[in-house]
């Protein structure tokens, strides 16, 4: 799958040579799940590399925005825009998502956003830029992305286990409905360590659901998380 500084899936390639965060499972599941029906425009904060909006060109027929406030990372981003069969679809804006201004109103809004609030940070300045909620909070994402959805738009998000208590009171606070709800564990035996949520500013059928990542009697990806990703990965 991956080669060198290269990450190669079914239909894209993407380059991950400057960019702090790398290709990883959390971001190849949100893509994945993400439900993206009857949509025109999607928004990708926190873009990185590129890969939930080359996983959203793939999926849809969708205008796709992305935000990215590290300009390495925006680089790379364009580059492999640039590089796919979809690259008439995107656009990129290098900036903090919190002072994005657009008169767009977006079907769906995608991030994998940044987990570690008050925990150490990485003596790597991007690595840990990407990987903090410093400069992107959980109710400053939601709160800017609820702004920009259309009538019957939805977000949807993979963050730690640790951070249920907060969503909901966030949800709640914003008018927000958890419309799906999935908790992931790294295999049958261990504990949810992510969730993958999707909220919408409607109420709507509520689902609801756990996945393991892998068998623990052999370490191998189990039957759920094949069949979920087998649209992208290269030997599924």
């Amino acid at each position: 799958m991956g080669r060198g500084h290269f990450f190669y899936f079914k239909q894209f390639g993407v380059r991950q040579e400057k960019a702090a965060m790398k290709v990883g499972i959390d971001g190849v599941l949100l893509g994945s799940w993400a439900r993206f029906n009857q949509v025109d425009r999607i928004l990708d904060v926190g873009t990185g590399t590129g890969l939930l909006a080359l996983m959203a060109a793939q999926k849809t027929n969708a205008l796709i925005d992305a935000v990215e406030l590290e300009s390495d990372a925006a680089e790379e981003a364009q580059f492999n825009f640039q590089n796919s069969k979809w690259k008439e679809r995107f656009r990129i804006t290098i900036g903090d998502f919190r002072s994005f201004q657009t008169t767009e109103r977006y079907d769906h809004i995608i991030s994998n956003p940044p987990f570690f609030e008050n925990s150490p940070k990485s003596l790597n300045v991007k690595r840990a830029q990407a990987r903090h909620a410093d400069s992107l909070s959980l109710q400053e994402l939601l709160t800017k992305a609820k702004s920009l959805l259309s009538e019957d738009g939805r977000i949807s998000l993979i963050v730690p286990v640790d951070k249920e208590k907060r969503l909901r009171e966030l949800a709640s606070e914003l008018s927000l409905t958890i419309t799906r709800f999935v908790k992931v564990a790294p295999d049958e035996t261990k504990k949810n360590h992510r969730l993958l949520v999707e909220l919408s500013t409607n109420v709507g059928k509520f689902e609801e659901g756990e996945l393991f990542i892998r068998q623990s009697v052999d370490n191998d990806f189990s039957s759920a998380y094949r069949k979920l990703t087998e649209d992208f990965y290269r030997n599924f």
